[in-house]
């Protein structure tokens, strides 16, 4: 059928199907449907009987049992590292999403929809196919990868497509993916198993060496949210952080500063620091030039850390900010690919030419 005869054929089924764009992340999902904007947004997480591995939770109501589960039951985020690490559990958490957009239960083959998902720019082939068959499974028709870093770029509204060089970190759960764009491709790109997840880690660590006291992933999370950076602030902070005691065993709360949080971060925000000093170094002086005029974009929920902006601009001398509403940046831009997917040409680096399945 030719690429004529396909357009209103795909506008057609678009219109019955919802077509979908979803950023599956380490630590959040986010769904994007046609025409109606991003209408899912929560934790990757799904909480499963341990011996029937019946699903019994996905999303938010599964994070809310981490950590607070009895023996039987089991909360497990199914993504590390940006990709798939349990594949049945992957795909009972896309049917579920993938249907609660459509409304339906069951969704009738006519209806189902093509879906765009973001991956990590460094996943193999293998990894690339378990994402496909994870959405096949889940009740898509059609499946095409985006880069993240592409989809993050195209989301924070930078000419990616112009024969000018753009930058964009984008700080997941997971993984720290930065890429160097022009002409509608990734020149250079790099990606480490280096983000928010890492930093949860070290807060933890830090709580444990300096205060004996341990302390879960959800209460790390809320000190480098409520307190942690990677620069100096303006007005250093303090809150009240709570676990056990590995000494007593008993219950304590111990005040910690901003100052701490940001001493226990050295170790993954100095990675962080190396990649982007190393993906600079590889990238052509022509686009350099062009990175120095139009500076470095961060996306991703990391991108939110505190003082980390400037930490990273100090670091390469270039103006680096952040990118409006960088959460959602990597499932903006796959929206916008999805809208798109009727008139690229098949060779488009979002997809290294192997979006259809």
């Amino acid at each position: 059928m030719t690429s004529a005869l396909m357009s209103p054929f795909n506008a057609l089924f678009g219109a019955f199907s919802r077509d979908v764009s979803i950023d599956l992340g380490t630590a959040n999902t986010l769904v994007l449907v046609r025409g109606r904007g991003i209408t899912i947004n929560e934790p990757s997480v799904v909480a499963i009987e341990r011996r029937s591995k019946r699903v019994l939770a996905i999303g938010s109501e599964a994070k809310q049992m981490v950590g607070r589960t009895p023996a039987d039951i089991i909360a497990i985020r199914p993504l590390r590292d940006g990709v798939i690490s349990d594949f049945d559990v992957t795909e009972a958490m896309l049917t579920h999403f993938i249907r609660r957009v459509h409304d339906e239960t069951i969704i009738p083959v006519p209806h189902r929809p093509r879906v765009v998902i973001g991956i990590p720019s460094g996943v193999t082939e293998v990894e690339k196919r378990a994402v496909k068959d994870a959405a096949i499974s889940a009740g898509a028709r059609e499946v095409h990868l985006i880069e993240e870093p592409m989809a993050a770029a195209i989301g924070a509204g930078l000419p990616v497509t112009e024969a000018v060089g753009s930058m964009i970190v984008d700080i997941g759960g997971g993984t720290t993916e930065m890429a160097v764009l022009s002409l509608g491709g990734i020149v250079v790109s790099r990606s480490i198993r280096v983000a928010g997840d890492e930093m949860d880690e070290e807060i933890i660590r830090y709580a444990r060496e300096k205060y004996n006291l341990l302390i879960g992933e959800r209460m790390a999370e809320q000190a480098k949210i409520e307190i942690g950076s990677a620069y100096p602030l303006h007005q250093e902070r303090t809150m009240v952080i709570r676990g056990r005691n590995l000494i007593t065993g008993l219950p304590e709360s111990i005040e910690i500063s901003s100052v701490e949080v940001r001493e226990a971060l050295v170790n993954p925000v100095n990675q962080i620091v190396d990649a982007l000093k190393t993906t600079i170094d590889e990238t052509p002086p022509e686009l350099v030039a062009d990175l120095m005029v139009r500076g470095i974009v961060l996306a991703g929920g990391g991108a939110m850390l505190g003082g980390l902006a400037e930490r990273l601009s100090r670091e390469t001398k270039m103006r680096v900010y952040v990118a409006d509403d960088p959460l959602t940046c990597v499932v903006r831009g796959a929206g916008q690919f999805l809208e798109m997917l009727d008139i690229l040409p098949r060779g488009f680096a979002g997809t290294n030419g192997r979006g259809r399945r």
